[in-house]
This record gives structure tokens, C-alpha cells and sequence, in this order.
């Protein structure tokens, strides 16, 4: 026998040296929930998400300098508003939690960490939906002078990138060109351009208190046995001004990721969703899972499918124990 596989997995030095696929800090983005309602350097615990907090506008500051310091290059912002109404304007407030959160961070750490701001209605409208709702249907056209609004007093703010994920049609359009007419054609989009109807939300909307109070999201965001479609989906955020794109989840959608990687000549993204950070972690609190390395085996298996980067929940984890 003179091909043996075998010899290239004989040690961890050989394993090492002819690894396809290796995760870095660099890969990593790490959310942040940002809550108006506390004060201080005040944080709570989400009860779905282990180990997960929201944060105060001040605790979210001196959170990204953690972040910072472990060598992440990135976090995202989600905003948990006082006031919630029909029209979401609490997320274009310019005093607003997320647009504060920006500007302190950007002040204490300028350069040294990239701002994401998570761009939706759903925190912010008294009926949970991402868009404008009339006699219960979802808006889409209405919706998007919001969502404009929004980016740009976001980079007003000093954001690094805008990151849309309301899933309407459009809107990338619309936020691309209220940037570009007011002087921000440096600030980043990053479309969550295949954002499924999936299952694996629910920590995340305890966590963000964004779910809707009637229906679902099922007549936006996409259908989860489509795949075509997100090719669709996201040529047309690409025309429309996209400078990244995001797959959302990542771990039940890498074939998504893989066809993404394979057709567009952009930075993809994987987000690992709370349903996927809760059920490892339940599981490891129970020895049912090693969790270090199954961690780094989900977070690897989404960058071995095409993912540029990853937003994860574990990304601070995995920069302090695993990388």
C-alpha cells in the first residue's frame, strides 16, 4: 500500500503543519446588549444565555475595553431602549442607548476596536416586529426611511459599520444612500442578507426583549428549506451597496455560508445564534458535552464553510481559553 492518509494524522505537529482551516481573535465579533433601563457600571444576567449580560451604557463601555484588551477586533451593539412605540423612535433618537454606547466607546478606545451597530425596529417598537405594522401586516416601504434614519445617526454617532438585519427589501439601497448623501461613504453596511425564520432566536429575544407580541417573522425573514434564494437575497444587497454579508445562523446553515463563499466576491459572515450558545452550554453544565472543545469545533466548522468572521457569544471565551 503505497497511499496512507494515515501518515498526515500520525502527531499533533504533523496535524498542525497541514491544517486547511484555522480560527484566529481576528475572526471573532462580539455582541454586546446595551440596556437604558440600568445604571452605573450596573449588569444583569440573561437567564437563556449563561454568563451573558446586559450591560448599562457605561458597563457596555468598559465592556468593550475588555474586549479590546483580549485582542477581538470587533463588537456588535443591540440597544434595549426605556421607551418602546409603533414607529421604533427611540432607535434614531441621537441621545438614543446604542448612539450614547457609540460615542463613549469611540471616545475611549477610537481606533482600537471596530463598532457594529445592529440596525432594526424590533427592540425599539411596542410590537416587536422589524418594521412598520398597519391592520397586521409588516410594511416593508414604510419601513425604510426608518431604518435610514437609524444608520445615520448611527454614523453620526461614529459607528465603524451599520448592520442591517430587518430582512426588508430595499433597505441596504436606502441606507446607502442617506449615508453617501450626508457624508458617510467610508461607514461599512453589513447586510444580514440570509437571515432565516429559525427556531434558534429565543435567548436572544429574552435577552433583547424583542419578540413580536403577535405572529412571527415568517412573511421577512426567509424561509429555512431555501437556499437559492439566499443567492437572490444577497446579489441583491452586493447591487444595492453591500460591503459584507452575514448568514444567519450559522451552524444549521453552512451549506449557505459554503454557497455564498463560492458565488460572491465579499466578506461573508457566520453568526452563531443564542440557540446555539444556550444548548452548548445546558448540555456542558450537565458533562454531556466537553465544552472547550466542542466551542472550537462549531466555531472552526463555520469558518472551514467560507466564513470570514463569526459573531459569536463564545468569542470572548474562546480568545481568553482556546486561542
Amino acid at each position: 500500500m503505497l497511499i496512507r492518509p494515515r501518515r498526515l494524522r500520525k502527531n499533533q505537529k504533523i496535524r498542525d503543519l497541514v491544517r486547511e482551516t484555522t480560527l484566529t481573535k481576528n475572526d471573532l465579533i462580539m455582541p454586546i446588549f446595551v440596556d437604558e433601563n440600568l445604571k452605573g457600571n450596573e449588569k444583569r444576567e440573561i437567564n437563556s444565555m449563561p454568563n451573558q449580560y446586559r450591560f448599562s451604557v457605561e458597563g457596555a463601555i468598559e465592556e468593550a475595553k475588555n474586549i479590546a484588551d483580549l485582542g477581538i477586533p470587533a463588537i456588535i451593539l443591540f440597544g434595549i431602549p426605556k421607551y418602546k412605540d409603533e414607529i421604533a423612535s427611540s432607535a434614531y433618537d441621537k441621545n438614543g442607548v446604542v448612539q450614547r454606547t457609540i460615542r463613549g466607546i469611540k471616545e475611549e478606545l477610537g481606533d482600537e476596536i471596530l463598532v457594529i451597530a445592529d440596525c432594526c425596529l424590533c427592540e425599539y417598537t411596542s410590537h416587536g416586529h422589524c418594521g412598520i405594522v398597519k391592520n397586521g401586516k409588516i410594511l416593508n416601504d414604510a419601513t425604510l426611511p426608518i431604518l435610514a434614519k437609524i444608520a445615520l445617526s448611527y454614523a453620526e454617532s461614529g459607528v465603524d459599520i451599520v448592520a442591517p438585519s430587518d430582512m426588508m427589501d430595499g433597505r441596504v439601497r436606502v441606507i446607502r444612500e442617506s449615508l453617501e448623501e450626508n457624508g458617510y461613504d467610508d461607514v461599512l453596511i453589513m447586510s444580514y442578507s440570509a437571515k432565516y425564520a429559525s427556531s434558534f432566536y429565543g435567548p436572544f429575544r429574552e435577552a433583547a426583549e424583542s419578540a413580536p407580541k403577535f405572529g412571527d417573522r415568517r412573511s421577512y425573514q426567509m424561509d429555512i428549506g431555501n437556499s437559492r434564494e439566499a443567492l437572490k437575497e444577497i446579489a441583491l444587497d452586493i447591487e444595492e451597496g453591500a460591503d459584507m454579508i452575514l448568514i444567519k445562523p450559522a451552524l444549521s446553515y453552512l451549506d449557505i455560508i459554503r454557497l455564498a463563499k463560492n458565488n460572491f466576491n465579499v466578506p461573508i459572515g457566520g453568526y452563531s445564534v443564542s440557540g446555539e450558545y444556550a444548548m452548548v452550554e445546558a448540555a456542558s453544565k450537565n458533562g454531556w458535552l466537553d465544552k472547550d472543545k466542542v466551542i472550537y469545533e462549531i466555531l472552526l466548522s463555520i469558518k472551514r464553510a467560507g466564513a470570514d468572521f463569526i459573531i459569536t457569544y463564545w468569542a470572548k471565551y474562546a480568545a481568553e481559553k482556546l486561542l
